[in-house]
């Protein structure tokens, strides 16, 4: 049997970083309104652990992006398959990470599109040219390293 998992990032600002990540992916921001508004009527959640974002009321400190095609949950919009999830943490990013994202351009498009992440906050960090292929070293906008080929 496989697992149901999501990717969680640590994040100072998880709905900022959903916002980049839902237009770098082509994905879309959870809306978790109903449930929020929900457990708010029934006094399971308190007020503070919300805040207006993307239009709508959020979990203060969550975020998450999903695949417009797959599955979700009716009530909360989680995402069922493909999904990132960012929780807020105090600090900053301070070291490499050990995992990250590599994203695939369609064939001759990666200048395109590290152009268009960099439009949407993302940095050129390195290009690599090697033996084996070639590929841009990027980072988002809280510093998370990811590669565009």
């Amino acid at each position: 049997m496989t697992l149901h998992w999501k990717l969680v990032i640590d994040s100072v600002d998880p709905h900022a970083q959903a916002g980049f990540w839902a237009e770098a992916l082509g994905y879309v921001v959870e809306d978790h309104s109903t449930l929020i508004e929900q457990l708010l009527a029934q006094g399971a959640a308190p007020p503070e652990a919300t805040l207006e974002s993307h239009g709508r009321r959020a979990w203060r400190d969550l975020a998450a992006v999903r695949h417009p095609d797959d599955d979700h949950d009716k009530l909360s919009d989680a995402g069922l398959g493909r999904r990132v999830l960012f929780q807020r943490v105090p600090e900053r990013k301070t070291v490499k990470n050990r995992v990250h994202i590599d994203l695939h351009s369609a064939p001759g498009e990666m200048e395109a599109e590290t152009a268009r992440l960099e439009s949407l906050g993302a940095t050129v960090l390195r290009r690599v040219n090697e033996q084996g292929g070639q590929w841009v070293v990027m980072s988002d906008p809280e510093g998370n390293e990811f590669c565009v080929q």
